[in-house]
């Protein structure tokens, strides 16, 4: 049996940069500041006794041809590392399924890869697991989305993730034990209890273009700063950042933010957070949150234990083969 886990990311800021149709026309193209988040995808695999297909997430299959899988993400993976009959594959996450805005649908795919690449008896590095990923993603099956999630889980750690035609380069983002033990403290995520198609989102034309242009250069540059204030340890900049962040992308289309969702950001807002921004394309997920360590009491007793409070643990393996395939 093969096992791989997958981190799933954290944005700061740069989100929307990191799409081709950006990226690859800004003369400075398009960045990210992420994290890779301690909260996992888990792909096992496993041969079957015969040549069908075996498919468990959600949903469960059983089919006898590769074409039969409904699982996009599956049969476009099996197809692409050669391994198309007699395997067992399950899906499960330490979160919620799609639309949590923490690139989960690409850490699937990610994780696939390398468990399917092992289960091959081959070994990726985490560049072709990106790769490739971004491949099956956008350019097989269309979606509109960007870059980011493919390099952040399959590399994890923290980083500056910048975009454009001469490829994805990646900075590991300098953070001291001290910080990385204070974002833990005083970054929370908060679940909506909704949940999107980030394509769907994603493909929404903006109002205004030249509008959708300015605010997509503002966020690029607060990607920037985003590094810089993690590497110096001003978390509570940072917060207020996440702000700035929030209102330029609630800018870019009418379906970012909803009723429900402007709510719970101005109740969070009210308990004293110093920043918060939803994450993902919007429109449900999670919300991520800085306050002082203090907070997260705040939110707990406002919103009840069942609300889903997550602090902000860091990822620094990405995707990792930990069971089977000599790894």
């Amino acid at each position: 049996m093969i096992i791989s886990r997958t981190p799933v990311r954290v944005s700061f800021c740069g989100g929307g940069t990191d799409v081709d149709e950006f990226a690859f026309v800004e003369p400075s193209g398009g960045r990210v500041t992420s994290i890779a988040m301690d909260r996992h995808v888990y792909v096992t695999l496993n041969p079957r006794f015969d040549d069908s297909i075996r498919v468990s997430y959600s949903s469960m299959e059983i089919v006898d041809a590769l074409d039969d899988v409904q699982h996009d993400l599956v049969r476009e993976a099996m197809r692409l590392t050669g391994v198309i009959s007699g395997v067992e594959i399950t899906t499960i996450a330490d979160i919620p399924g799609r639309g949590t805005g923490l690139g989960s649908s690409s850490s699937v795919t990610v994780g696939l890869l390398n468990a399917l690449h092992a289960f091959a008896g081959r070994q990726a590095s985490k560049d072709q697991l990106a790769e490739e990923a971004c491949h099956i993603e956008i350019d097989v099956l269309g979606a509109p989305i960007g870059r980011q999630d493919q390099y952040a889980a399959a590399f994890g750690g923290a980083n500056s993730i910048s975009f454009g035609p001469d490829g994805v380069l990646i900075e590991p983002v300098g953070l001291s034990d001290q910080t990385i033990d204070t974002i833990r403290d005083e970054f929370t995520l908060v679940y909506t209890g909704l949940t999107r198609s980030a394509s769907r989102v994603l493909d929404e034309a903006s109002v205004d273009s030249n509008d959708k242009l300015a605010r997509l250069r503002a966020i690029r540059l607060q990607a920037d700063l985003a590094r810089t204030m993690l590497e110096s340890g001003e978390l509570t900049a940072l917060g207020a950042l996440l702000n700035e962040a929030w209102l330029n992308k609630r800018g870019i289309s009418p379906s970012v933010s909803n009723t429900e969702i402007d709510a719970l950001y101005d109740l969070i807002m009210g308990l004293g957070a110093s920043g918060a921004k939803l994450l993902g394309a919007g429109a449900g997920g999670f919300f991520l949150v800085h306050g002082h360590a203090s907070l997260r009491d705040r939110l707990t007793q406002e919103l009840g234990p069942a609300i889903g409070l997550l602090p902000l643990g860091i990822d620094f393996d990405g995707s990792t083969i930990i069971h089977g395939g000599g790894s």
